[in-house]
């Protein structure tokens, strides 16, 4: 997109779909009973779909980059300060906020100045929908849990994962290259990966280790088998 008026536009609507999930998510927290992880699963899956809205305007990479920055320094302060109790809560032993979003400008910085913005929409939207969905399906279906390094995890919550990975990687993977059988084995090795580095979650990294190595594994097979 290199018409200015395209771009105010574009960033507009970006600014304002965050703008309401951020709402939502603190109407839900003040509100309703549905408690305070509720209310950060919202901001959490619904700030990930910006990429699909960044991808499909062309905003370019240093407006994601910026928009990252600021909000890895409004998560720092908010972990200080009571500025955005469902994003992050002050005193929490958790950089998953942060890290959330550095991993979304790192992925930005890399991908889109190549003209491969798919990769980077990969790795988000597996954090985003795989790790979000895995959260909510284990907390409320959780039955049969499991512990690495002391992390209790359930296989529900593992397999709502994995599903939502290999869906994200070959929902993108088809849009772009088509019907391959690279696209089909690519989501499930990614979605494997991805579904192992989430389980080990302590202090939020899984948001950011998921989205990058989702993002480099696909981007890498894909070169190595194409």
């Amino acid at each position: 997109m290199d018409s200015s008026p395209g771009l105010a536009i574009a960033s507009l609507m970006v600014a304002i779909w965050l703008g309401i999930v951020v709402l939502a998510a603190e109407l839900v927290n003040r509100y309703t009973k549905l408690g305070v992880e509720i209310s950060r699963k919202i901001v959490h899956i619904g700030t990930g779909q910006v990429i699909l809205l960044a991808w499909w305007f062309g905003i370019p990479a240093w407006i994601g980059v910026a928009a990252s920055a600021f909000f890895c320094v409004l998560t720092l302060i908010s972990y200080r300060y009571p500025i955005l109790p469902s994003v992050s809560g002050v005193g929490r032993k958790s950089w998953g906020t942060f890290f959330y979003a550095l991993s979304i400008g790192t992925l930005i910085a890399c991908f889109w100045t190549q003209n491969l913005p798919e990769y980077a929409a990969i790795g988000v939207l597996i954090m985003t929908w795989g790790d979000g969905l895995a959260a909510l399906v284990g907390q409320k279906f959780g039955c049969h849990t499991y512990t690495i390094w002391s992390i209790a995890k359930s296989w529900e919550g593992s397999i709502a994962m994995a599903i939502a990975s290999a869906l994200v990687t070959s929902s993108i993977l088809f849009y772009v290259q088509g019907n391959l059988w690279q696209t089909w084995v690519i989501a499930i090795v990614v979605a494997l990966v991805a579904t192992g580095l989430e389980a080990f979650s302590k202090f939020g990294i899984d948001n950011l280790t998921v989205p990058l190595a989702s993002a480099f594994l696909c981007f890498g097979l894909e070169r190595l088998w194409r």
